[in-house]
């Protein structure tokens, strides 16, 4: 049953279970609805028979006091004033009918009764005719050993509750039905914004189209709103990261083909060289040969900077992290720095700098800062390098960056235009930003006073180790 529950659409499902509420609800009021109306009625019939007491007087004309029996006949109910059946009930437990019809079997408390032992008794009996009666025995001031026995049927109370009873299942079905329609219209108006979500991510399933969005009102606070707008945000961020892995394939095509062209292009010359006979001269071959291991070269750093690039941003990340002496990757790069740079004159201040951080890609986000320096310094020019409390600054004079390039200089594949002669590929400051910011640090370039251009590069540590770390 709970599988077949589950099977139906969560519609029918609210509504199923509104309408199993109401149904509950119903029940109860109606079961507690009848046993109040019983209540009532058998205490209003109680009281009736309470009020119709007989006199001395009344009862007396039915005795035969020298025999102790009745004196006549029962007079019947439709001649009775009280309304209902009364019986004599003797010490001895002798009883005779003196009006009504119907006797009604006589219990031990009617016996008290008339024994004196208690001065009344309430209780349900069964009738001569098989019927249910309510009784009242009572005594008769003035008369000894003699008790009066009033009863009434229960029919009187059963009818009213069967009537009520029919009544409480009409109401009752009727609600539940109600109950059921309602809550099925308002499991279609609560789940309509559903509906729309479900649809919408259903296309985006079938077609991809990513430009979906679900409209939301920007005053609804509730979980549905908030679902929408959480869709929306989704689809944004995947539209966007569809778009950038796009561009990312365009621009690493493009970058791709340029040293592929040459080097296709020189290998071309020197195997038509080799087929036709026709050596080349030695310092053009020199050249050529220079040139392929030049576009190799180029080549290999572009792979590995998209292999760099392509590693996920979180996780895998949090993982290799560990303690770093920065300044000791701030002395590996500058020892390869003035390896390419042999005449170029770079000043180093590094004091120590413990930071957390993955140690291969913290080198080389410092040897890509500090390549970038040599690249664009002049021969003969001068390199600043210092790191203190926690910032690296690497100061070059070269001709600079224009302010109208600063905003783009940390994009993928992005090479200024008076750049694009010079080798690199153009995600070295990319992956820069990408390491620092892994690093929970700030990477910036600006102007320098005087000429030249400013890398400041900002990681949170301390200037000792931690404890742990020896």
């Amino acid at each position: 049953m709970v599988r077949r529950v589950r099977a139906l659409p969560l519609r029918a499902r609210l509504s199923l279970l509104v309408a199993a509420a109401v149904a509950f609800a119903v029940a109860v009021v109606a079961a507690a609805c009848w046993f109040v109306v019983k209540s009532v009625l058998v205490s209003s019939l109680d009281e009736a028979l309470k009020a119709n007491r007989m006199d001395g007087q009344q009862v007396s004309k039915y005795l035969d006091l020298r025999t102790g029996l009745c004196a006549h006949d029962p007079v019947t109910r439709e001649e009775n004033p009280f309304g209902s059946s009364v019986q004599l009930v003797d010490g001895k437990g002798g009883s005779c009918l003196i009006i009504g019809t119907e006797a009604v079997r006589l219990t031990g408390a009617d016996r008290a009764v008339a024994e004196g032992a208690s001065a009344d008794a309430l209780h349900d009996a069964t009738g001569s005719d098989g019927g249910r009666y309510r009784v009242f025995t009572y005594t008769v001031p003035g008369l000894r050993d003699v008790a009066v026995s009033a009863a009434r049927p229960l029919s009187e109370v059963h009818d009213s509750l069967n009537n009520l009873a029919l009544v409480l299942v009409f109401v009752a079905g009727a609600g539940v039905v109600g109950a059921a329609a309602a809550g099925l219209w308002v499991a279609r108006t609560a789940l309509r914004p559903v509906d729309e979500l479900t649809r919408a991510v259903e296309h985006v399933a079938r077609t991809e189209d990513l430009t979906v969005r679900i409209p939301v009102d920007d005053a609804d606070e509730d979980e549905i709103a908030r679902l929408s707008r959480s869709f929306n945000s989704m689809t944004s961020a995947l539209a966007s990261s569809r778009d950038l892995q796009q561009q990312l394939i365009a621009d690493a095509g493009h970058e791709l083909r340029t040293p592929l062209t040459s080097l296709r292009t020189n290998i071309e010359l020197l195997t038509r060289s080799e087929e036709t006979g026709r050596p080349i001269p030695e310092a053009d071959r020199k050249a050529l040969l220079a040139s392929v291991k030049a576009q190799m070269t180029e080549l290999a750093a572009l792979i590995g900077d998209l292999q760099e690039l392509s590693r996920p941003d979180t996780g895998q990340h949090a993982d290799r992290a560990q303690i770093v002496a920065w300044q000791d990757a701030v002395e590996s790069a500058l020892r390869r720095a003035r390896l390419r740079g042999p005449e170029l004159t770079i000043t180093a201040d590094v004091h120590p700098w413990y930071v957390r951080a993955e140690p291969s890609a913290l080198e080389r986000a410092v040897v890509n800062i500090l390549d970038n320096a040599v690249k664009f310094s002049p021969e003969g020019g001068v390199i600043d390098v210092r790191l203190a409390d926690g910032v690296l600054t690497v100061r070059d004079h070269g001709p600079g960056i224009p302010v109208d390039e600063l905003p783009h200089v940390f994009d993928r594949f992005w090479r200024s235009p008076t750049a694009r002669a010079l080798p690199g590929s153009g995600l070295g400051l990319s992956i820069v930003a990408r390491t620092v910011q892994q690093a929970g640090g700030e990477v910036s370039l600006t102007r320098a006073d005087g000429g030249g251009t400013t890398a400041t590069v900002r990681l949170p540590g301390a200037p000792t180790p931690p404890p742990e770390v020896p």
